[in-house]
């Protein structure tokens, strides 16, 4: 198969369409990685050899997929921001970042001071260790597979709240293996920066009464 060239700020904005000034922060927040890369391993080296598509669009992506009246987004396992911050330069209010490598966290901090960004809280901890609070969104990127990412993910849950995962080919799997302990309505899109990759998105989260599982449902 061709690779491929690399997606470029115009080419990122032909196809998720945004502001001069959201493109210049998306580009200031890239220069930031690319510094801090050198010092701490916050992607994938291969990745920066295309940046707008393999970091930029397939974060970016989720704001189709976004409630019209989110305000308050808890991103797990944020890393280098993705997809918090992106969303959060995308012009979601409040955005909570979760990372509990202290140096991965540093990063963030100087990305939230820098970018002007006020509404981004950054939390140093573990996901299990932050005390739990209702979000309207809750996102996570390569963090764990579907059965284990669910309990942590479901502790900032609210009927309302919806559930944004990015995800690749396994998704289908990971999802039969969790429905055997949450009910839910679930969702899978086909993703723009990639052809494995895919966007889970669950609503009406919930655990499974004892001794029910799937094969109980009507």
């Amino acid at each position: 198969m061709k690779r491929q060239p690399p997606l470029d700020p115009e080419g990122f904005a032909a196809i998720l369409p945004v502001s001069r000034e959201t493109l210049e922060r998306l580009s200031a927040w890239l220069d930031l990685l690319r510094r801090w890369q050198s010092r701490i391993n916050l992607v994938g080296a291969s990745t920066l050899r295309d940046p707008w598509r393999r970091h930029i669009l397939d974060c970016a992506q989720l704001v189709r997929y976004l409630p019209p009246a989110a305000q308050r987004l808890v991103d797990l396992g944020s890393g280098a921001g993705l997809p918090g911050l992106v969303l959060a330069i995308l012009g979601v209010p409040e955005v909570h970042l979760v990372e509990s490598d202290r140096r991965k966290a540093a990063f963030l901090l100087e990305c939230k001071g820098r970018l002007g960004l006020a509404g981004v809280v950054v939390h140093p901890v573990r996901a299990e260790a932050l005390p739990p609070f209702p979000a309207d969104v809750v996102t996570a990127r390569a963090l764990a597979p579907l059965p284990r990412l669910l309990p942590l993910a479901a502790r900032f849950a609210a009927p309302h709240t919806r559930f944004l995962f990015l995800k690749g080919r396994e998704a289908e799997s990971e999802l039969t293996e969790a429905l055997r302990r949450w009910t839910m309505t679930a969702r899978i899109h086909p993703s723009l920066s990639s052809g494995e990759g895919r966007i889970l998105e669950i609503e009406g989260l919930r655990p499974r009464e004892p001794g029910r599982d799937a094969s109980d449902d009507p």
